[in-house]
């Protein structure tokens, strides 16, 4: 039984695009670049478009999350278990060196991408368990913007969408994309994705 008597939306997308992006660097703290901030201001375009009634903006503890949520000009509630996850040892490294100083570290995580935990880090079972909290608290709120990363993205999705363990690692959640979730009957997710990327870019979808 669905509970929401008022019709409410849950809004998911990643950060703008980092300094850390642009170079192929996983984890770390880097803030935005020029296109991410670009990104944010399209952001700020399209929820005003929207025209919610009491939107909560929630975003994880790390720069590049809140640096695009303080272009919405609205009030925001930073959350720690949003944070991407943790790729430990590996963390603020590219994908080539990781090969390189860990290749069967690669190779581990290549065989089974959702169970592999990176050496003092997280897997994504580890994230699917660290995100409860938040979903079960998305489940109680109205509309909901969610701004993180996409790790944390793809954990979401996976829940509202019912995707299996081995389809979540692999779920697209590209940058500068918005995913707006629409419950539907049987508590089932409606999901359309909006591309702003064309729109301040001049790049086509």
């Amino acid at each position: 039984m669905n509970i929401h008597v008022q019709p409410r939306t849950i809004y998911l997308c990643r950060h703008g695009e980092s300094d850390f992006n642009l170079v192929g660097k996983i984890g770390g703290d880097s803030g935005l670049s020029p296109r991410g901030k670009q990104f944010a201001q399209a952001l700020k375009k399209f929820i005003a478009e929207q025209e919610i009634v009491d939107l909560k903006v929630w975003t994880s503890q790390l720069k590049r999350t809140i640096q695009t949520a303080e272009f919405l000009g609205v009030p925001y509630e930073q959350w720690k278990i949003l944070n991407e996850l943790d790729a430990g040892v590996c963390e603020e490294m590219t994908y080539e060196e990781i090969e390189i100083q860990y290749p069967d570290e690669f190779a581990l995580r290549d065989q089974e991408k959702y169970l592999y935990r990176y050496p003092g880090g997280e897997s994504y079972q580890d994230l699917v368990q660290r995100l409860e909290a938040v979903i079960m608290e998305l489940e109680r709120q109205g509309s909901v913007l969610v701004i993180s990363h996409q790790a944390v993205m793809r954990c979401l999705l996976a829940y509202f969408l019912d995707k299996s363990a081995d389809e979540l690692p692999y779920l697209k959640c590209p940058l500068h994309t918005i995913f707006k979730l629409t419950p539907v009957a049987y508590g089932k997710y409606f999901p359309f994705s909006h591309l702003a990327e064309s729109k301040f870019t001049g790049e086509s979808n």
